[in-house]
């Protein structure tokens, strides 16, 4: 198993490629966000494995030979799941069955580009987030703060962020999660409280309208039984282009 320098996760980024599949990794890849370990050496890995240092208990695996997987997973600690091409799903549960002792569940993840121009559903309570609204945000409950960048001000500088206030507070967010040269994935979260008043929609419609302005295709990537968000993506355009799977213990690691 090797982990990757820096240079070498720039590298791992260009081999993996600029797809709506891999936006995420390739983006925490090219930033240093990650850390990233390889069965064989570059350009020709065997496996790979990107720990996103947003979520770094459900790394991402690529390359489909489930037993080099394996073996890198079982040299890290910290994961509770992984994330892999749905082909080698199957045989990767089946190994960390019989080498854990433990079973396995499998949980689908959708991936979707926005391939026309978005479906725009606008609401008088959301915008687009400013410079202005980094107090607003730092003071946001966590579950609207947003993430993916180092800090607040970043996330509306250098990514594109739209919200709902209400009474000066921040109820609803979306934002570009990761971002490359081709592709910026969008994430969103609404307080319970505040849901199925169509903020998520409008405000993923708002930063899915700015990253089509910079020649960008957004996309979106969901769990299977996630509803409310394949609803949204429905909503505002998006096509499914392919799905993952979530391999999980079913045990603690």
């Amino acid at each position: 198993m090797t982990k990757l320098t820096p240079q070498e996760c720039r590298f791992l980024s260009e081999v993996l490629g600029d797809t709506p599949m891999t936006v995420i990794s390739a983006a925490r890849l090219k930033q240093g966000m990650c850390d990233a370990y390889i069965a064989g050496t570059l350009p020709d890995v065997t496996a790979a494995l990107v720990f996103d240092a947003y979520c770094a208990d459900e790394p991402c695996g690529f390359g489909t030979d489930a037993d080099a997987l394996w073996q890198l997973l079982k040299a890290t600690d910290g994961w509770g799941c992984i994330n892999v091409d749905t082909p080698c799903a199957a045989s990767l549960g089946a190994l960390i069955e019989a080498d854990r002792d433990t079973t396995v569940r499998y949980y689908g993840d959708i991936c979707h580009a926005l391939l026309e121009p978005v479906h725009r559903h606008s609401n008088e309570t959301v915008r687009l987030l400013t410079l202005a609204d980094v107090e607003r945000l730092t003071k946001a409950p966590a579950e609207v703060q947003g993430n993916g960048y180092k800090t607040h001000k970043a996330m509306v500088t250098e990514g594109i962020t739209a919200g709902a206030v209400v009474d000066g507070d921040i109820v609803a967010i979306a934002h570009t999660y990761a971002e490359t040269d081709l592709h910026a994935d969008i994430g969103v979260s609404t307080l319970e409280q505040w849901r199925e008043k169509g903020f998520a929609t409008a405000a993923a419609a708002l930063v899915a309208q700015e990253i089509q302005a910079r020649g960008k295709v957004p996309a979106w990537s969901c769990g299977e039984d996630n509803f409310a968000s394949l609803r949204v993506a429905q909503k505002l355009g998006f096509t499914e282009i392919g799905r993952r799977t979530y391999v999980i213990p079913t045990s603690p690691e």
